[in-house]
């Protein structure tokens, strides 16, 4: 069997490529735009979270609610239909089907983050991590090569919920991109 990470690599680098993607590790994002990226990602984390997590410091939702506030405490992020797409997939995996997902998700905010805190127009809590050693480690522990299919579906999903970022942001004078 392919290990995890060589069997999520083709489309790791996708995502990673994304427009939308690069220009937030660009710094070259609105705060409207950051502020719509993070509704997107509050959606996901809280259907993961509604769910189960293998360490309650890896929860994001108020890390996330933080920077939305800090942003803005009046305007209100519409979820894009990619996001629901994908929360509504989530909520109907079970808790072993759920562990990809995690893993792709939060690991992302955990690695790719602590380059992207720097950046972004906001504090960047929800880079944040209590026990960062033992959240990650709570799920290297349970890490599993099978989980390659059930992680290019998620990474298959981040990837249309960036196309549509960028579509949106790029298209809306909503967004002060057009």
């Amino acid at each position: 069997m392919i290990p995890l990470k060589e069997a999520i690599e083709a489309k790791h680098k996708l995502a990673e490529r994304m427009p939308f993607n690069v220009r937030m590790f660009r710094g070259q994002l609105k705060k409207l735009e950051y502020g719509l990226y993070l509704r997107q990602q509050l959606s996901v984390f809280e259907a993961i979270e509604s769910i189960a997590l293998p360490h309650p410091d890896l929860s994001r939702v108020r890390k996330v609610k933080q920077d939305m506030a800090e942003i803005s405490t009046v305007y209100n992020w519409e979820i894009l239909p990619s996001t629901l797409e994908y929360v509504e997939y989530i909520l109907s995996l079970s808790i072993e089907d759920l562990m990809p997902h995690v893993y792709l998700n939060y690991l992302a905010i955990m690695y790719g983050g602590q380059m992207m805190k720097k950046v972004v127009p906001s504090s960047g809590n929800m880079y944040e991590f209590d026990n960062m050693q033992e959240a990650l480690l709570s799920i290297r522990s349970i890490q599993k090569d099978e989980w390659a299919v059930e992680a290019n579906k998620g990474l298959d999903y981040n990837i249309k919920v960036f196309e549509e970022l960028e579509l949106v942001t790029q298209n809306s004078k909503e967004y002060g991109m057009a």
